[in-house]
């Protein structure tokens, strides 16, 4: 943990531990934009807000918790047209 200017800052070993995934995963999140990492200098360290950490993980279900079961009204209609459907004629 490091403290800058008032925020606290995780390492990739802390953030991940905290997340309860790989650092992989965590690298992930950032690449799809869940989650920021800030550059700490010139060193290629990076650092993940606590706070920001803490957001994400209010976010995700607990661990052993599944999905509300859809409606039998949503089962029958999919969410999207047949791919079939987007094909034009030439």
């Amino acid at each position: 943990m490091i403290q800058i200017d008032g925020d606290i800052y995780l390492d990739v070993h802390e953030a991940a531990e905290r997340l309860g995934v790989k650092p992989e995963t965590l690298y992930a999140y950032v690449s799809r934009g869940l989650l920021k990492s800030y550059r700490q200098g010139v060193r290629r360290r990076r650092l993940y807000l606590a706070h920001e950490i803490d957001l994400l993980l209010a976010l995700q279900p607990s661990k052993g918790e599944t999905k509300a079961a859809a409606p039998a009204s949503s089962a029958a209609q999919p969410p999207f047209p047949p791919a079939e459907s987007w094909a034009t004629e030439r």
